[in-house]
């Protein structure tokens, strides 16, 4: 599950907090803490907004290449 570390990397690069990514998803901080720590699949729709919000492609989130 490299998206795991992918997800947490992408927020610390952006200095954004936890909470702020949760608003952002429409989530709890709780709910997108266990998406960072791996206890809970990140859901597609989420994974889409975190694409749009990053602007890179779901692919490398997914760890399925290293190109943004």
């Amino acid at each position: 599950m490299k998206y795991v570390k992918r997800i947490r990397d992408l927020r610390e690069d952006s200095d954004k907090t936890q909470q702020q990514i949760a608003d952002i998803l429409g989530t709890s901080q709780t709910m997108y803490a266990r998406y960072e720590r791996g206890a809970n699949e990140l859901p597609i729709r989420h994974l889409i907004t975190l694409c749009e919000y990053y602007a890179v492609s779901a692919d490398y989130i997914l760890g399925l290449t290293d190109k943004k």
